[in-house]
């Protein structure tokens, strides 16, 4: 169901909800007796008055949804049963997809962040930069990160239909791409001199750790003395794999702290083995979730400096939960706290030197700031 035909029915959504949960729990759980009464009076004037039927389960997910939006939380998610169904099957096993890195920008937009070469993506014209306004017919305004890389993936050989909205482009594009197994390292790396390495990290991965140290010792082997890590436009990933990357910068304390609203509060440690160089670390509004978690960690322990600009701004965990009805809940249940205690979230983190990038500029010049850093640390 879209989203516009979901907010059109969202009072008398919620009132079938809420009346149903009445029903099962007992009106007993319900503070305001009045607001009861005016739901029950409006779904008793939708059954007689309004001017078509409308099947009752269309206003108790016009219901579910409206609830949910109603927390005012980009990252609590309604999924209906056939979302939920293909996101449970993505979380699931090995599946096909596009070979696109996107990632929510401008008014929460999903947005075309960069098409991996070679991949249907690629190959279909998908360009940096646009915006996904649908996938398969579900509309992407507001939808959460995880939610829209979920629909887009899926069983090798399917075809997935988008709507993209291009810059100076007045009609919406349309595009019909089959899914292939999309084999895409999430580690770039490389030297830049004879002393300064570079690794990019595209997202957090389950894989990325292996990626990731093999790239180190790659890069030592070569006379690295000095490290940038590139985390720009990364949308983050997996908890545990921000962690075990971030440990292999810090040598005490710890790296990131989650705070739940029930429950015992978690932190996670860093060990005594920590990489002794010089360590610049790239953010810019791309940089999200396990990205913060990494820059976080470095800002406060001190043993890099960001460069660039201020991170997204998602420092809080969600918790999938399955409902009886075959749909499913994305719940967000704690936040992340960086090692002082700062809560990121719709704040972001400020870089220590602050470089912007405007869109025409000829020259990485958030890279160029970097290598001079170290270079000068260098001696």
């Amino acid at each position: 169901m879209r989203r516009s035909s979901r907010a059109t029915i969202l009072l008398t959504g919620v009132a079938a909800a809420v009346v149903g949960a009445a029903i099962i729990f007992g009106l007993a759980v319900v503070t305001n007796y009045k607001q009861v009464g005016n739901l029950v009076k409006v779904i008793h004037l939708i059954e007689t008055q309004y001017v078509k039927e409308v099947p009752t389960s269309r206003l108790i997910e016009g219901a579910l949804d409206g609830i949910v939006n109603s927390l005012d939380d980009p990252y609590s998610v309604y999924l209906e049963p056939e979302t939920f169904k293909r996101f449970k099957e993505q979380m699931r096993g090995s599946f096909g997809g596009l070979g696109i890195l996107v990632g929510i920008r401008g008014e929460n937009q999903l947005t075309v962040v960069r098409p991996f070469e070679g991949t249907p993506a690629d190959r279909a014209g998908l360009r940096e930069g646009d915006v996904i306004v649908e996938i398969d017919g579900i509309e992407t305004k507001n939808i959460d990160l995880e939610t829209a890389v979920a629909l887009m993936r899926g069983p090798v050989g399917t075809e997935v239909k988008l709507k993209v909205k291009r810059e100076n482009n007045e009609d919406l594009l349309d595009f019909c791409i089959t899914r292939e197994e999309i084999q895409i390292p999430t580690v770039e790396s490389r030297m830049l001199d004879d002393s300064i390495g570079y690794i990019l990290l595209t997202q957090f991965a389950e894989n990325t750790v292996i990626e990731f140290e093999q790239a180190l010792e790659e890069l030592k082997d070569r006379g690295m003395k000095a490290l940038i890590l590139d985390l720009r436009n990364n949308p983050g990933g997996n908890l545990s794999t921000a962690v075990r990357i971030a440990d292999q910068f810090l040598a005490k304390g710890p790296i990131v702290k989650i705070d739940y609203r029930q429950g015992e509060d978690q932190t996670y440690p860093a060990d005594k083995k920590a990489l002794d160089m010089p360590l610049v670390v790239l953010v810019n509004e791309g940089s999200a979730s396990a990205s913060e978690i990494v820059a976080g960690a470095v800002k406060d322990s001190r043993v890099g400096t960001l460069v660039g600009e201020k991170t997204f701004g998602k420092g809080v965990v969600q918790t999938v939960f399955e409902l009886d009805n075959g749909a499913g809940l994305k719940l967000t249940t704690a936040r992340y706290l960086t090692p002082s205690g700062y809560d990121l979230n719709k704040k972001g983190i400020e870089p220590d030197i602050l470089v912007p990038l405007p869109d025409d500029a000829g020259q990485d010049l958030q890279l160029q700031k970097a290598v001079e850093l170290l270079q000068e640390k260098l001696g």
